[in-house]
């Protein structure tokens, strides 16, 4: 959802028989990546973020976790059908009130990480 920033999520690592995609069929765009909020602000902004992602299309699954071992972390991690639909989604109007409301309460991005989800428990094959 934010640009230049994505998180982790949770790694409940079930095997899927969802298989890789073949050449030439869409591929799914995931990214992964921490934000370091504010000292003390993370709940608020997770409270944007999850605000902020309640319609967007081509989203499958959008997660945001708190990490046990920092206070002010939150990992992000965004399944979509395509890169495409994700650099839409930065383009809607509640997308981009969540970003112009959480900046103030950012303190910076790391461990970004871009991916090719496959499949798993709880998300479909997008095709």
């Amino acid at each position: 959802m934010l640009s230049g920033a994505a998180a982790a999520a949770p790694l409940g690592l079930a095997q899927s028989d969802a298989a890789p995609a073949a050449e030439g069929e869409k591929k799914m765009y995931g990214l992964i990546g921490k934000i370091t909020a504010v000292a003390g602000r993370r709940e608020a902004l997770a409270a944007i973020l999850l605000e902020g992602t309640r319609a967007m299309p081509g989203c499958l699954s959008y997660i945001v976790a708190a990490d046990p071992a920092d206070p002010d972390a939150l990992w992000i991690t965004e399944v979509w059908d395509s890169r495409e639909s994700h650099e839409a989604s930065l383009k809607l109007p509640a997308v981009q009130a969540a970003i112009a409301k959480g900046r103030p309460l950012i303190a910076g991005f790391s461990n970004r990480v871009e991916t090719v989800p496959i499949g798993g428990y709880g998300l479909e094959q997008a095709r």
